[in-house]
């Protein structure tokens, strides 16, 4: 039996075929906890008349923990992929929710041998996932956040966004708490930054006649009522810079206290340079599954590190590879721009990348590509990273 079930925020389409491809049961359950008890139940019934595989778009969710929790095999349907397969059903491009679960159903009937198999994760990774991909959606906010503001600042004070190298940083942001206008800052002498900066507690890479400096050469501002008004919004951008740099920080917290909880933790952070956070990102988007990834490549091509290879007569073409687990790919190409500083085996792996023409992100994803294989025998072994078992590591400190 093969079941397809379209997703939907209030009520879900179920629908299973046979071997032949004849339906044989259809269902509409509604998102809630008897809906789902529902469909768990259904699931059980039919799974008696044969071999049970489920077919879905979405890969999480409280539907999908229900249904893998209850035993049953979950095979991924790529939501790319359903358009093309909706023409083997429909060739005038008619959509329905109806429709579609039995074309999820009969795509895992004929196609459920290419379809990736979401396998149950553990109770760690699924906490460590948590906390690490809403930590980085939160540094997305932030980096999106703080854009905003320099665009602000350059469009009515320019002189305020040249200061200091990051307007997101706690120097900049009491900055602008303190002068939010050019007018606030036409008195601001040496000795009064000077004053400010140790207020502060800056760091003191830059003494305060630098600062100035800077300041005083770019372009004058804004004044006027149109300055006062930009002023709010700035401190309005500032009031929810710091609720999001004080929400950062509690979850770096929060993810290095999960990723000391993780069995794997040690695999990933014995790695060179890997840290706390990037050891974290990769960990929760690699998982614990160790029949997901039968093989090295299979981690590659999720993390979207292997190139796309495009074939026909004489014409081929290699491409970067869109379709796969983005973030995977960005903890993966993270960590290994960082390892190259402290491990000689990756700094010359970037560098042959290099001189073949590569450019620094492709070479930066050839060089995660290797260390996918690494850590994958880590992690299959269970035991941490080691340079003296590192073979090719051994060859390149002989020579």
């Amino acid at each position: 039996m093969f079941v397809g079930i379209d997703w939907a925020k209030d009520a879900h389409e179920v629908c299973a075929v046979d071997a032949s491809g004849k339906v044989r049961h259809r269902a509409t359950v509604p998102h809630s906890q008897d809906g789902l008890d529902q469909l768990v139940g259904y699931l059980g019934r039919w799974a008696t008349e044969g071999e049970l595989l489920v077919g879905i778009e979405r890969p999480e969710g409280r539907l999908v923990d229900r249904i893998l929790e209850a035993g049953y095999p979950i095979l991924l349907v790529p939501t790319f992929a359903m358009k093309d397969f909706r023409r083997r059903y429909a060739v005038g491009g008619a959509k329905s929710d109806r429709g579609d679960c039995y074309v999820l159903a009969d795509v895992t009937r004929t196609d459920g041998h290419r379809l990736r198999r979401l396998e149950p994760l553990s109770e760690q990774t699924r906490a460590l996932r948590a906390v690490v991909r809403t930590r980085d959606d939160l540094v997305d906010q932030r980096r999106g956040l703080a854009n905003q503001l320099r665009a602000t600042l350059e469009a009515y004070w320019p002189g305020a966004a040249a200061i200091f190298a990051d307007v997101d940083s706690e120097i900049c942001l009491a900055f602008l708490e303190r002068y939010p206008t050019p007018a606030s800052a036409a008195r601001l002498t040496q000795a009064r930054l000077a004053s400010f900066l140790t207020k502060t507690g800056y760091s003191g890479r830059r003494p305060a006649a630098q600062l100035l400096a800077r300041l005083c050469a770019a372009p004058a501002g804004v004044l006027g009522a149109e300055a006062e008004a930009r002023a709010d919004t700035v401190r309005a951008m500032v009031r929810v810079m710091r609720a999001l740099l004080v929400s950062i920080k509690d979850l770096d917290r929060s993810v290095v206290a999960h990723l000391g909880e993780h069995p794997d933790a040690e695999v990933f952070t014995s790695l060179p340079r890997s840290g706390q956070i990037n050891a974290a990102q990769m960990l929760a988007e690699w998982g614990d599954c160790r029949q997901a990834y039968p093989q090295a490549d299979s981690v590659a091509m999720l993390g979207g590190l292997c190139p796309v290879t495009h074939a026909s007569g004489k014409h081929r073409d290699v491409s970067f590879r869109w379709a796969c687990n983005k973030r995977l790919r960005q903890a993966m190409t993270t960590f290994a721009n960082n390892s190259r500083r402290a491990s000689p085996w990756a700094a010359e792996v970037y560098r042959q990348a290099v001189a073949r023409g590569c450019d620094h992100p492709h070479a930066v994803r050839i060089l995660a590509r290797a260390w996918a294989r690494v850590i994958w025998r880590c992690w299959q072994d269970r035991r941490a990273y080691d340079p003296a078992l590192h073979r090719a590591a051994r060859r390149l400190k002989a020579a």
